[in-house]
């Protein structure tokens, strides 16, 4: 059986997000000049309908209503990419990992840079947050939306975060 690969293009403020569904699943979220996105071959026909819940989980994640989302993914990787991308979603909203911290949470403390490839390599940008993970030295480092995004992530994401306090 082959599956249905559709996507639409958003707007938010870090600017227009591709959304890809494939079947009923979330299964891309690419921003503008994202490294490693995907030709638009892979996104399948623009839908106009199908992504209301993900957009509805965007609009409260940026208005600072939504700390995690509850999508259905399907993540299309190695098995060492997706537990990488699983362990991402442990890193609670409004904190940071270290790539050697996220190594260790998947089982090898040694492979920081093959789990900063992987990290760089999520095709689900901002809900597997990968944005969410800083240098050893916490600088931030590698963002596959760019720095200026992964500040303003991280930025937003404190300020809630001290809000709720």
């Amino acid at each position: 059986m082959n599956a249905t690969r559709t996507h639409t293009v958003v707007d938010s403020p870090i600017g227009p997000l591709t959304l890809v569904r494939t079947d009923e699943s979330l299964s891309g979220l690419y921003l503008a000049e994202h490294r490693h996105r995907p030709g638009p071959h892979a996104f399948g026909d623009v839908a106009a309908t199908g992504f209301e819940e993900i957009i509805e989980q965007l609009d409260e994640y940026f208005a600072g209503r939504r700390t995690e989302f509850t999508v259905l993914l399907e993540l299309h990787g190695t098995p060492f990419q997706r537990r990488v991308w699983q362990a991402l979603q442990s890193v609670p909203y409004g904190t940071v990992c270290t790539y050697t911290e996220l190594a260790a949470a998947v089982g090898h403390p040694t492979a920081v840079r093959a789990v900063a490839a992987a990290n760089g390599r999520n095709p689900v940008s901002i809900v597997v947050p990968c944005h969410r993970v800083i240098g050893r030295d916490g600088t931030l480092t590698g963002y596959a939306g760019g720095l200026d995004r992964k500040r303003y992530l991280l930025d937003r994401e404190a300020q809630v975060t001290r809000a709720r306090q």
